[in-house]
């Protein structure tokens, strides 16, 4: 981390751009913020001055999923005036929302101090985003971010040009050999009380060089005193599902040459999403029947859920050195 240099008080945004010189180019100049409270008023061209850095706004972050950007006004696009690097900067933003999983109603929050903890946590770990976590003027957590080297999961998976038994029996046990490592990550965070609180397929994403996976966004948090990982271990099955199918699979998706194969019944679909097919041997017969039981622990016709990630893994790996042997 470079030397910090005094920087004479109250400095403007231009000033500052004009003082560090970063790589980008800005079209007009806004307010340097010290208090981040009223995030929807912190826009482009300001600066966020914060541990001692200074974050010029270069937009807000949007969610991309299901073909729409949704913006994310309290997660900032941002260059360190200090470094010219690129930073991503999550304001604090309470939430608190209800989570639905068949029968079950989990109360979800949004913590900028969980995720501040898992950040201290994992750093150096290559499966997790790495960041550190500073406090503005009002006591506000922000937590300052780094890029991650590398794409969704789930883009990748779709992006790839091939008919699914060519993917399942030449690709597909690679990927499922880095899911499981994945999924060893989120043992570590249990192991140490932490859940990552909002398991998909897009907070997962795959490193150019490295081609391991790493985790992203850690800030939601629940309320499951029966099994406080239940959440983790949903999402982990409703990944499984995604990269083992190479992609979704519903029952509205059915052709109606389809209809001449197995029937499909809502007790082949997935107690999370109930026109979601997680019964996929179903649709391939070619998915050994070990992998095909672990999907159904996720299915509504399901008696059994798993509990733990050793309980996923222990019937899961099997299954990796079946496909090696195919």
């Amino acid at each position: 981390m470079p030397e910090q240099v005094p920087l004479p008080p109250n400095m403007s945004v231009r000033a500052l751009v004009e003082h560090f010189k970063p790589p980008v180019s800005v079209g007009s100049y806004g307010t340097v913020h010290t208090d981040t409270t009223e995030f929807m008023s912190i826009s482009y061209g300001d600066v966020i001055a914060v541990g001692g850095r200074h974050f010029l706004v270069l937009g807000d972050e949007r969610e991309r999923r299901f073909g729409m950007e949704d913006p994310k006004f309290w997660v900032k696009r941002c260059t360190e005036l200090e470094t010219g690097q690129y930073r991503i900067l999550k304001l604090e933003f309470k939430e608190t929302f209800d989570q639905h999983i068949g029968p079950l109603t989990i109360t979800c929050h949004r913590s900028a101090a969980k995720e501040a903890r898992i950040l201290r946590l994992v750093t150096g770990d290559p499966r997790f985003m790495q960041g550190v976590t500073h406090k503005d003027t009002r006591g506000n957590l922000v937590r300052v971010l780094e890029r991650v080297q590398g794409r969704r999961l789930d883009l990748n998976v779709e992006d790839l040009h091939a008919d699914h038994r060519t993917y399942f029996f030449e690709l597909f046990p690679d990927i499922l050999e880095q899911y499981i490592k994945a999924c060893r990550a989120i043992l570590f965070l249990h192991q140490h009380g932490e859940s990552h609180g909002d398991i998909r397929r897009d907070h997962l994403y795959v490193n150019h060089e490295s081609g391991e996976y790493c985790w992203i966004d850690f800030d939601y948090g629940y309320d499951a005193t029966e099994n406080p990982f239940g959440l983790d271990l949903f999402g982990l099955g409703n990944i499984l599902s995604f990269i083992t199918g190479k992609g979704v699979h519903t029952i509205q998706d059915r052709t109606q040459a389809d209809m001449a194969g197995p029937l499909i019944t809502e007790f082949d679909c997935s107690l999370f999403f109930r026109h979601r097919i997680v019964n996929l041997r179903k649709l391939f017969p070619y998915v050994p029947e070990e992998l095909n039981r672990v999907l159904m622990h996720y299915s509504a016709n399901s008696d059994v859920y798993y509990e733990t990630v050793p309980e996923l893994l222990a019937e899961l790996e099997p299954c990796l050195d079946i496909l090696r042997r195919a």
